[in-house]
């Protein structure tokens, strides 16, 4: 009998020890917990679907401010906060990350990665990040310049750091990391900046040791492959590839199955972009804008669909990967659903990688259909500009971007930020010979320009999906095409936030807009909501960002360090005051009189200014990521400039320095165009702001 009850209390010790390795776990799984918001989709499932339902279409008229957090030294916010055991966490500008009491707002700590003090020279990308992830006490950050920081939930305290991308590679990270089954996975991006090969790698979450990496495109065969996988991608290549990189960096989608215990990655587009250049004898290109499924413990391949094969066009399937349990045909089915910037909605057998179905959820000339067996596009005629010119939409910008879907399963619908865009594609202007000479240069290797006709009278659209019939139940049309991810609840509502600064509530059936806030500032992230002490809240970080607000609309008015970036938490009984926005600003250029523009150095600068206009806006018309410089005063004095440009005094605000890649002629040359730009476009018949 003693040794029975020994063996007795081993078992059961050993069940209690693998309950503990699985209870994070079925703790994030768990899809009835209203408290919480423990991951970037609030589940591991990834559906941003609330059981909540105190705010519902009948209460939410009610709902009004319950506190803010005013956020000065932000710029663009662009994540989604957690809420774990009464705190909220969220991230800001170069990865600050802050805890906060969820029903007050009242600080409990700061987290500064200082990331400028890690930058060693320019990486492609912005000073945000889309969020954070979270497991056993732990918060899990990844920063600009390529670090993955744990840090204590509870104090703020750094426990381990690890640098996920390889010396000398121009990557950057703006994704969240995702947290799961004892790791944290991360990706990358920056396909465009250089040759780049993309990768996402994971690593244990209690020391972040490295656990497993697995490249998404594969390197050169006289290498070696690294797995049978990589092998077999090899063969849908032509060319010399590996010497261009071949993109596929993986910077957002990621999702894990607790079910099936798999990870999902949806992986980047092309680098370069133009098929002619990195496979120029054809080829579909694996594992490019493709949704692949990994062992979440080693991560060997399992399977893997390609979206968009031998893309040509910027549609990576870096898009949401959202799981649920679908009737198909009778039967109830686990599937994954995909909205990737092709324009297609994909419903997937999680279980097996089988194609089930994908129709259009906006205008989609690139391919006329998906084939309803194969699950292969059949691509229009000259689609990939082989033979001129042609018209193409969606844009690069997709016709989803990473701005989240969300999943119902009460309504069984999909909501969709959904863009409607076209430019027209063109080899013309592209040097082949060039590119074969300098293929570590990046870039994408085609000519772009807008498209004379947009697909619709609006840029941008909420719409409501079916994934079982793919067809579309309600849509609304939006005045702008970046708007932010939404939420859905069992109050029957979707909320979500807009470009021109309204948080609006519509009914998750029918589409009816049942409530709207005016955040005086252009929104990009999505809003979540949880319940504590037996109250519902909404919350919502405000703060134009994203590659949009760096080249898109300048008519917002959304300026530079004009307008409070701030945290809002909503609910039915709020009585907070909060202070009002200033109106859309629009600066003037500063005309200096007394300095002479020498035409020659102008022009040089016009070609320099390629570097600056990601955050400083095409044209040099800002959008609010980075301030208007035909209005700052910084670029009227050299030494200022040089302070700012190549000393890096800015760079904790997210102005990296360029001190390696510009001389003192250089820098003079830019202040020259920048001088140029501002007389040009000064506005005298309405005055004119002069500088000096």
């Amino acid at each position: 009998m003693h040794f029975k009850l020994d063996n007795l209390v081993f078992v059961i010790l050993i069940a209690a020890c693998l309950g503990c390795s699985q209870s994070q776990d079925d703790l994030i799984a768990n899809e009835t917990n209203t408290a919480e918001w423990l991951a970037y989709g609030r589940t591991h499932s990834e559906q941003r679907f609330s059981p909540l339902d105190d705010i519902d279409t009948t209460t939410v008229s009610q709902l009004k401010v319950d506190w803010y957090l005013d956020l000065p030294n932000d710029v663009a916010l662009v994540s989604t906060p957690l809420v774990v055991d009464g705190v909220l966490y969220f991230t800001g500008t170069m990865n600050r990350v802050r805890a906060v009491d969820a029903t007050n707002g009242k600080m409990i700590w700061e987290f500064d990665p200082e990331v400028a003090k890690h930058v060693k020279d320019r990486k492609p990308g912005w000073t945000q990040s889309r969020g954070l992830s979270y497991y056993n006490g732990k918060i899990f950050l990844a920063t600009w310049e390529g670090r993955l920081i744990a840090v204590d939930a509870k104090t703020g305290k750094q426990l381990w750091s690890a640098l996920t991308i390889e010396s000398g590679k121009k990557m950057s990270i703006t994704g969240a990391p995702k947290a799961f089954a004892g790791k944290v996975l991360i990706g990358n991006g920056g396909s465009e900046a250089t040759a780049n090969r993309g990768y996402v790698t994971a690593y244990d979450a209690e020391t972040g040791k490295l656990a497993w990496r697995f490249y998404i495109v594969p390197g050169n065969p006289a290498d070696g492959f690294e797995s049978d996988a990589m092998k077999m991608a090899a063969e849908t290549w032509t060319g010399e590839w590996w010497k261009y990189g071949g993109g596929g960096n993986a910077w957002h989608g990621f999702t894990y199955d607790h079910e099936l215990h798999t990870l999902y990655i949806g992986t980047g587009n092309g680098g370069p972009w133009n098929p002619k250049v990195r496979s120029e004898h054809g080829g579909d290109n694996l594992f490019l804008s493709s949704i692949v499924a990994l062992n979440p413990d080693d991560g060997s391949y399992k399977w893997h669909y390609q979206t968009t094969p031998g893309d040509a066009w910027d549609y990576n399937s870096n898009m949401d990967i959202v799981l649920a349990t679908l009737n198909i045909k009778g039967k109830a089915t686990k599937v994954l659903m995909h909205a990737p910037k092709n324009g297609f909605f994909y419903v997937i057998n999680r279980e097996t990688g089988k194609f089930i179905s994908a129709k259009p959820f906006a205008e989609t000339t690139w391919a006329t259909e998906i084939d309803s067996v194969t699950g292969i596009p059949k691509i229009a005629v000259n689609a990939r500009y082989d033979s001129g010119s042609t018209y193409i939409t969606p844009s690069p910008h997709g016709a989803h971007s990473w701005h989240a879907m969300s999943f119902n399963p009460s309504t069984g619908l999909a909501y969709i930020p959904t863009i409607h865009d076209a430019v027209v594609y063109t080899n013309d202007n592209v040097d082949f010979n060039s590119w074969k000479e300098n293929p570590s240069k990046g870039g994408i290797a085609v000519s772009l320009r807008g498209a004379d006709n947009m697909p619709r009278p609006y840029t941008g659209s909420l719409q409501a999906w079916n994934p079982v019939t793919q067809k579309q139940e309600w849509i609304v049309p939006l005045k702008e095409l970046w708007n932010a991810g939404t939420l859905t609840t069992a109050g029957s509502l979707v909320f979500q936030g807009t470009a021109d600064g309204k948080f609006h509530a519509y009914n998750a059936y029918t589409g009816k807009l049942l409530w709207t806030f005016d955040a005086g500032l252009g929104i990009s992230a999505a809003p979540i909501t949880y319940k504590i002490n037996g109250k519902q809240y909404v919350a919502l970080l405000v703060g134009w960002g994203g590659a949009f607000a760096g080249v898109g609309n300048k008519s917002l008015g959304w300026e530079y360090n004009k307008h409070m970036r701030r945290l809002l938490v909503f609910s039915l009984d709020g009585n907070a005051t909060v202070p009002p926005q200033p109106p859309p600003y629009y600066p003037k250029p500063y005309v200096d009189k007394e300095f002479k523009i020498d035409p020659a150095l102008a022009d040089k600068g016009q070609r320099l200014y390629g570097n600056c206009s990601g955050c400083h806006g095409p044209g040099m018309v800002a959008m609010g990521m980075a301030p208007d410089l035909r209005a700052s005063p910084i670029p009227l004095n050299i030494e200022s400039f040089r302070q700012v440009v190549t000393q890096g005094v800015k760079a904790n605000m997210g102005m990296p320095s360029f001190n390696e890649e510009l001389t003192e002629d250089d820098l003079l040359a830019l202040m020259h165009f920048i001088r140029k730009r501002a007389h040009d476009d000064a506005d005298t018949s309405s005055g004119e702001r002069v500088g000096h």
